[in-house]
């Protein structure tokens, strides 16, 4: 299958949304082959529509009380469904490429509410401590309720610098808090690495869009080329909100050499697919940490599924978003478009994660480990052999090395201090570390 712009399959929460489809009213009266009850229904529908048109208050504009009505008739149909007038439409393409200025948050509709699915890291909101699951009730002075998304989009997205006020609330909080934020470039930047110890490698995956793959192999060829290669790797994938299903499907091939990745099921045989895993000449069978949380959606619910059904990966952290329905995007006449629908995912195993959700093997909820402070206890002040008067001193064997410089750190350089105090990290390095501690003892 091609993947094109105008049917390409997209598990990311686009930051612009509103669906349908163009009807003309003409077109009601020539439909030939509805069945009796759906000619009723485009009847009923033309005539509240005359009515309107007759005999309201004020003079109606015909064509918006149209495409309200589409609006609404696919935005009911679920939350990632939507009709997008040219704006929204246009704008959808900054999602998988460039850049743009905003706060930097993924939102959906849940329940007809405005709420955060995560953060975006480095981003004006991510540094303020918006989380994943708060309730946007007001952009500046106006509500959000009954905002279609794309708007709400673009009342947060707008030039470099300007600050746009938020108001959420969010569970167990009293009282709604206000964010006054200031908007910033947008980087789409969806892949960092660094060497948490030597041979134990973490990978951050931010999102997945068109580069991702080729900027995971050039970050994972990094890692496996120092310290004689790899002895583990922690993939981050916790508030990835996800992206195009081919990245998602072509990293799960990474780690994998045969098998089924996913499979999408839909009402027409065209929307049903199998996704499988090849060999490659990359020998990849270090072992594997994923992270995740619940604002790890979509393509990241896929490869988190696709490696924990293949014993590939051991899954830590808190369960993941539950986002397992396939869109296409479709352009209409004069500008308009359609995000509808057309399928549901499924793990190689056939476990359908909607509304469900990858659960972790091992659950860590997220804290920092805060640096205990050092005590003097009575055990400390205990004789040791190097107190003795007179005693050896250790004989040096090994020269030192040469004190290299340090490169200055860059901004959205990965700091492995803090990783270090990142509770899942930490224990997805423990768990990796003492697999191979294990695999010594028994000879593997």
């Amino acid at each position: 299958m091609k993947f094109r712009s105008s049917n390409v399959f997209r598990f990311g929460f686009s930051m612009v949304i509103a669906a349908g489809i163009f009807l003309s009213i003409a077109g009601f009266k020539g439909i030939l082959h509805a069945d009796e009850n759906t000619y009723k229904s485009l009847k009923l529908f033309t005539d509240v529509l005359e009515e309107l048109e007759k005999n309201y208050v004020d003079d109606v504009n015909t064509e918006e009380l149209i495409h309200n009505a589409i609006k609404g008739m696919v935005g009911n149909l679920d939350p990632h469904s939507s009709f997008m007038p040219p704006e929204a439409f246009d704008e959808l393409q900054d999602d998988t490429k460039g850049e743009f200025s905003g706060i930097g948050i993924v939102i959906t509709m849940k329940d007809g509410i405005l709420t955060v699915v995560s953060p975006i890291e480095g981003t004006p909101a991510y540094k303020a401590g918006i989380q994943a699951g708060d309730i946007i009730i007001r952009i500046d002075d106006k509500s959000t309720k009954d905002m279609a998304l794309w708007e709400a989009v673009n009342m947060m997205r707008g030039p470099k610098h300007k600050t746009v006020l938020i108001t959420i609330i969010r569970q167990d909080e009293p009282a709604s808090i206000e964010y006054s934020l200031q908007r910033d470039l947008i980087p789409m930047e969806s892949v960092r690495s660094v060497m948490l110890e030597p041979g134990y490698g973490y990978l951050r995956i931010t999102n997945f869009r068109m580069s991702t793959l080729d900027d995971i192999k050039e970050n994972l060829e990094k890692l496996e080329s120092q310290n004689k290669g790899l002895k583990g790797l922690v993939m981050d994938l916790r508030d990835n909100p996800g992206g195009l299903l081919d990245q998602a499907v072509k990293i799960s091939d990474l780690f994998l050499a045969q098998g089924d990745i996913v499979s999408i099921k839909g009402r027409q045989e065209r929307n049903t697919q199998v996704f499988k895993a090849y060999a490659s000449d990359d020998d990849r069978k270090y072992p594997v940490v994923v992270l995740i949380n619940g604002g790890s959606a979509s393509a990241s619910e896929i490869v988190a599924g696709a490696l924990q059904d293949h014993s590939r990966a051991l899954i830590l952290g808190t369960t993941s978003f539950g986002k397992g329905s396939v869109q296409t995007v479709r352009p209409l006449k004069d500008g308009f478009g359609i995000k509808y629908t057309i399928a549901r995912y499924y793990t190689p195993n056939g476990r359908s994660i909607q509304a469900k959700g990858i659960e972790p093997d091992i659950e860590v909820k997220y804290e920092i480990l805060e640096e205990k402070e050092k005590k003097t206890s009575t055990f400390d002040r205990m004789v040791r052999e190097k107190d003795l008067k007179n005693s050896l001193k250790p004989e040096t064997t090994i020269q030192p090395e040469k004190v290299k410089k340090q490169p200055k750190k860059h901004q959205r350089l990965l700091d492995t201090d803090q990783l270090q105090h990142d509770a899942q990290v930490k224990r997805a390095l423990d768990i990796l570390i003492s697999y191979g501690v294990f695999s010594k003892l028994n000879g593997s």
